[in-house]
């Protein structure tokens, strides 16, 4: 099958399978993940058809930020799209290595990157929780999960401990502004540090109109 047509059936599968209700984590989520793997694959190399595949797939089981599941989404999403690959005409060996990208591509699950794909994947996603794309999916998932857009009294948390299920800004230093840290291709962590210089001065605005100085 050639990527147009595998891209027109995994829009099909992804909206019969995927979840609903999560902006964060909708098909165009999928679509831009999709794209930025594709742009780091532009010089990296990989298998496409895999990357189109995780890229659709890997959010197929998605609990909400603060289940006790969540930890297990990429493990369950791996699960749930063994046969709709296989319906696609995946061979075995392109299940397994489209199962291994979408289990590994999690940043709570742990699971070490031992394929190229997977790589690719992991940086491709995580490239969206950088940058303005980053900014407003941290304040949207903030919004579902009832948390506050910052602690008025200490917004940078320059005196109390970082809590970012209390805080949506809180997030930015517990988590994302070391994802550039963590990419695995060259390509990735150039995308990542160009994104990471709009999320920096989005903070130092916030910083400059709450009249504190920002401490990350």
């Amino acid at each position: 099958m050639d990527l147009e047509s595998l891209t027109r059936s995994l829009e099909a599968d992804f909206a019969r399978l995927a979840p609903k209700g999560d902006a964060g984590h909708d098909v165009h989520h999928a679509r831009r993940v999709r794209d930025n793997a594709f742009r780091i694959a532009d010089r990296e190399g990989g298998d496409r058809a895999v990357l189109l595949a995780a890229a659709y797939l890997h959010d197929l089981v998605s609990p909400p930020k603060d289940s006790p599941d969540r930890s297990r989404a990429s493990a369950l999403s791996a699960e749930a799209a063994a046969p709709v690959l296989r319906g696609l005409g995946f061979d075995e060996d392109r299940v397994a290595a489209t199962q291994h990208a979408i289990h590994a591509h999690s940043f709570s699950a742990g699971v070490e990157t031992t394929t190229l794909e997977a790589r690719i994947l992991q940086d491709a996603d995580r490239l969206e929780a950088l940058g303005a794309i980053g900014v407003a999916r941290t304040f949207y998932t903030a919004g579902l999960m009832n948390s506050a857009m910052f602690d008025a009294d200490d917004p940078f948390a320059a005196d109390r401990p970082l809590d970012d299920r209390r805080f949506a800004l809180d997030h930015f230093a517990a988590k994302l502004l070391k994802l550039p840290a963590t990419m695995k291709t060259a390509a990735g962590r150039a995308l990542a540090e160009e994104r990471l210089g709009v999320m920096r001065a989005f903070l130092d605005a916030v910083a400059a109109e709450l009249g504190v100085a920002p401490v990350w």
